[in-house]
C-alpha cells in the first residue's frame, strides 16, 4: 500500500474514532512475554531488533566508504536508561546499548533509542540507532554519544 493511501486510511479511521489495540510486542512500551513465556524488556524485542538490521543493512548500502556488512547476532542486550511518558515530556524513552556481530565477523557497539507511540495519531514507535564506527557523518555526534 502506498504512503498516501496509508495518511487516507489513518486519517479516515481518525476522524470515525475507531482505534485498535496494538499488538503488544510493538505497540506496548513496557516489557512483553516472548514465545517462550519469558518476560524481556522492549530492547529485546524483536520487532525492534529486526528493524535495526533492515536499517543498517539500507546505510550500508548508501552511504559511501562503508564496508558492505551486515548484522548477523545482538548480544549483551541491555537498557541503560528510561524516561517514561509524562505531561511535561509526552514521548516515553528507552535506551538500550548491545554488541553486535557484523558478517565479517567484528564485533561492534550498538546504541539505540526506543521512542514510544510518535508519528500520525500515536500509532508508530520510533527507534534510532548508531553501531560505532559506522556514523560517518557524525548524526550521532561522533561514537554515537547522542544515543549513550
Amino acid at each position: 500500500m502506498s504512503h498516501v493511501v496509508k495518511t487516507i486510511v489513518a486519517a479516515a479511521l481518525a476522524l470515525s474514532g475507531v482505534t485498535f489495540a496494538s499488538a503488544s510486542h510493538a505497540g506496548d512500551f513496557s516489557n512483553f512475554i516472548d514465545p517462550t513465556g519469558t518476560k524481556v524488556s522492549a530492547c529485546e524485542d524483536p520487532y525492534f531488533l529486526k528493524k535495526i538490521s533492515a536499517r543498517f543493512d539500507y546505510q550500508v548500502s548508501h552511504v559511501p566508504n562503508l564496508p558492505d556488512v551486515s548484522i548477523t547476532d545482538f548480544r549483551d542486550i541491555h537498557e541503560h536508561r528510561y524516561f517514561p511518558r509524562t505531561e511535561e515530556w509526552p514521548i516515553g524513552r528507552r535506551y538500550c546499548g548491545a554488541t553486535v556481530v557484523l558478517s565479517d565477523g567484528s564485533k561492534r557497539d550498538l546504541w539505540y533509542l526506543i521512542e514510544a507511540r510518535m508519528g500520525f495519531v500515536a500509532a508508530n514507535q520510533n527507534v534510532e540507532f548508531c553501531v560505532s564506527g559506522f556514523d560517518r557523518w557524525f548524526v550521532y555526534n561522533g561514537r554515537c554519544r547522542v544515543l549513550r
